[in-house]
């Protein structure tokens, strides 16, 4: 199926891997069909949720566990069971991510995230009742705290 992109132009994507949002996503409830693309490079964790039915409506997108190393999730039963989750190898996590002009103030929102079953191709987007989570966590203050905390401990003993 060729889809016409603001991002991408003309792109030719496999219909099987359409993703069905049946709620779509908050303040977008009438688009409900989305694909993930990857720009260029599958190993990024950084990725685009792409609107098939809008192609001028993509979100970025990132692996939240790549990026939080200690994120933590339980996925609400109503998702499961909206979802119809059987195993959590079925399950792709992503959190959309503001990129302001200022890239140091790129966010990401981990207090909703979107939830996607890999084997039926449904996804939601989930609020997870819990404070731990913002919906405004700074990307690159998270990574600096990563590349401090790298060595800190570390558990070689002198001999």
């Amino acid at each position: 199926m060729l889809l016409n992109t603001k991002h991408f132009g003309e792109i030719e994507i496999d219909e099987k891997k359409i993703i069905n949002f049946k709620e779509g996503i908050p303040g977008f409830e009438d688009t409900k069909r989305y694909i993930v693309l990857y720009n260029g490079d599958e190993t990024s964790p950084f990725k685009w949720l792409q609107s098939v039915d809008n192609g001028q409506l993509a979100f970025a997108v990132v692996n939240p566990f790549e990026v939080v190393r200690d994120y933590d999730i339980e996925i609400p039963d109503e998702a499961i069971s909206n979802l119809n989750i059987e195993s959590a190898e079925e399950v792709m996590v992503l959190s959309i991510v503001v990129v302001p002009e200022e890239l140091s103030k790129m966010t990401m929102n981990l207090k909703a995230p979107v939830v996607i079953n890999t084997k039926n191709n449904y996804g939601m987007q989930v609020v997870l009742d819990t404070d731990m989570y913002s919906v405004r966590h700074y990307i690159i203050e998270e990574l600096r705290r990563q590349e401090v905390n790298i060595g800190a401990g570390s558990d070689k003993k002198e001999k």
